[in-house]
């Protein structure tokens, strides 16, 4: 397991499967909530929804089937994994994995290892699964800050490059959301394909949320990258827009204050902090003086990149 605390619920009113269950971790990595009856799991399940959910077909009142059916159908609670305990009986007459919406199975009794290891595999395809941007398919946040923080434990020699994209609200605003997507899928590849590219064994790229990006390579590459991506983003992004936009070269589109203006054509700005020599020692760091960066390459009219002074 990672070093977060998992919150799990385990439906069942077999005590032997919950001591089996409740032995794999310690508690400090995997706490259990215990529900025998589905009533009581169901209440807990929409107040207080668990990181995975294990449930047996049989129980008390509801059957494991009916709990899966009532969860999966709402929109907010669909996301929650749910590993069905299953007897070899009941796997091959109640369970149809064609209709039944678990995100796993587990044959009862079956071994104690292979039980534990499918019980950590669905818990942790569901964090990477909710962590992604539901847009890029890119890791967002919780893996942005993980990939950096472990970085910077290891006094790695890498350089954060973090991306904004300047004037796409305008664009977003006269265009609409469908074509304002295009943009950031179209971004998101250039800066994924150049990163594995330059160093396909040792690079990361994330999607922070909206028009922001992260990538993170060793540092020896950042400049580089940045150009490259610099230079794949300035030659596509005119193509986004409609004919007689890229003929005079700006789109006319409502500010702020929702007053019409004239914008220029979208650009890209890096902030690049490299963590020279190890120096930096928590993400929180390398956050703030991305920010300060980013200020700065803003203030230019062209797509541009600047580099915190220690790469000097």
């Amino acid at each position: 397991m990672n070093d977060d605390v998992t919150f799990g619920m385990l439906l069942t009113d077999d005590p032997d499967l919950v001591e089996r269950v409740s032995s794999f971790w310690p508690s400090q990595e995997f706490v259990w909530t215990i529900h025998r009856q589905g009533g009581s799991a169901l209440e807990g399940l929409l107040n207080n929804p668990p990181g995975l959910l294990l449930i047996s077909l049989t129980l008390p009142d509801y059957s494991g089937l009916e709990i899966l059916s009532l969860l999966k159908a709402e929109n907010v609670y669909r996301n929650v994994p749910v590993l069905l305990c299953l007897t070899e009986e009941e796997c091959y007459r109640s369970f149809h994995p064609e209709k039944d919406e678990a995100d796993d199975f587990f044959v009862l009794p079956g071994n104690d290892e292979e039980f534990r290891h499918r019980i950590n595999l669905v818990a942790q395809r569901a964090k990477r699964t909710l962590d992604l941007n539901p847009l890029s398919r890119l890791p967002g946040n919780t893996s942005i800050i993980r990939n950096i923080q472990r970085r910077l434990d290891c006094k790695d020699d890498f350089a954060m490059c973090y991306c904004d994209l300047d004037y796409f609200k305008s664009f977003n605003d006269k265009y609409g959301f469908i074509r304002g997507d295009e943009v950031l899928l179209m971004t998101a590849r250039i800066i994924l394909n150049i990163a594995r590219m330059l160093s396909p064994k040792d690079f990361f790229v994330g999607h922070v949320g909206g028009d922001d990006f992260v990538f993170v390579l060793p540092t020896p590459l950042a400049k580089t990258a940045c150009r490259q991506v610099i230079a794949a983003f300035d030659s596509i992004v005119p193509q986004f827009y409609d004919e007689k936009d890229r003929d005079r070269g700006y789109i006319v589109s409502e500010d702020r204050r929702g007053e019409m203006r004239q914008f220029p054509f979208m650009t890209i700005s890096i902030a690049v902090v490299p963590n020279y020599k190890g120096k930096l020692e928590h993400v929180g760091q390398v956050s703030f003086i991305a920010s300060n960066l980013k200020k700065k390459a803003k203030e230019s009219a062209h797509s541009c990149y600047v580099i915190d002074k220690r790469c000097a």
